[in-house]
């Protein structure tokens, strides 16, 4: 028989990793014998284990899952990551692939999915599901925000008015008010509402 597929759970919800290792260990070639509740517990146990796929969760209690992938890829280049989440916020994702992990895929997709793309992804295949595939291309379509235009963005999600935000930044109100249309232009809404709506369910903004 063959050499199983071993991979390492990473979610900091213990119902989760357990739910996930039941189901994929159902199949015979491939077996969850290790598991990580946070990002540096995954590094270490990565390092320690070198499990042949990992599941990575994005949200996790100490470091993202995207700046543990970053960091497990970074010393292991040929790290198969694939980043689990419930959410598919274009610039996660984004974010997600630039910091080495080989594709994405939403906790809700069918488990047949998942199962499929891990093994696609030991194969050595590219596997984007068709969702996260249109995340990617619309984020890519979209005009990069400045610094400067982030953190007025922020402020605008914030509440504030241009004066308070010039005041935040130190900067005359007309710059503010110009940072302004520039950001409603690049994000294609009529209005700071809009904006704030749109940053956030984009994933350019958190809400956290």
């Amino acid at each position: 028989m063959d050499k199983k597929i071993r991979i390492m759970v990473v979610d900091d919800h213990f119902v989760v990793r357990i739910g996930l290792a039941e189901s994929i260990s159902i199949e015979s070639d491939m077996s969850v014998d290790i598991e990580a509740s946070s990002g540096q517990q995954a590094i270490a146990r990565f390092r320690d284990k070198k499990p042949d796929i990992v599941l990575m969760d994005v949200k996790l209690p100490d470091m993202s899952g995207i700046e543990a992938t970053k960091a497990i890829c970074k010393e292991f280049p040929d790290a198969l990551i694939i980043m689990l989440s419930t959410h598919d916020s274009e610039e996660d994702i984004y974010r997600s692939i630039q910091a080495g992990a080989k594709t994405y895929v939403l906790k809700a997709a069918p488990r047949e999915e998942l199962i499929e793309t891990i093994r696609a992804i030991h194969s050595g295949e590219h596997r984007i599901a068709p969702v996260i595939g249109a995340r990617l291309a619309e984020r890519a379509r979209r005009v990069e925000l400045t610094a400067r235009e982030l953190e007025v963005l922020k402020l605008v999600a914030d509440g504030k008015s241009n004066k308070e935000i010039g005041s935040a930044l130190d900067l005359a109100e007309i710059t503010v008010k110009i940072h302004v249309g520039r950001i409603l232009a690049k994000l294609k809404v009529n209005d700071r509402t809009q904006a704030a709506t749109s940053a956030i369910r984009r994933g350019i903004l958190s809400m956290e």
